[in-house]
């Protein structure tokens, strides 16, 4: 609090005003990411689904089969 009461009488404002000016600020750059466009992602087009016996919700069996085709992480 000192460091806010300090800034606010080298600008010559008050802590009030002072605080009053950076939420001003954070709310307009909050307003302004809310106004981008969304990004649009590219659809895949590809065909042919998962491996035949891969089960993509058996996280430890796709670790093996990953790692068993050269494409594991270490």
């Amino acid at each position: 609090m000192n460091q806010v009461k300090r800034e606010a009488e080298q600008r010559g404002k008050t802590v009030t005003t002072l605080i009053e000016e950076g939420l001003r600020l954070v709310l307009a750059q909050a307003q302004a990411q809310d106004r981008r466009q969304p990004v649009k992602l590219p659809l895949s087009v590809a065909g042919g689904g998962v491996l035949p016996g891969v089960d993509l919700n058996d996280s430890a069996a796709l670790e093996d089969i990953m790692e068993s085709h050269g494409e594991g992480r270490g």
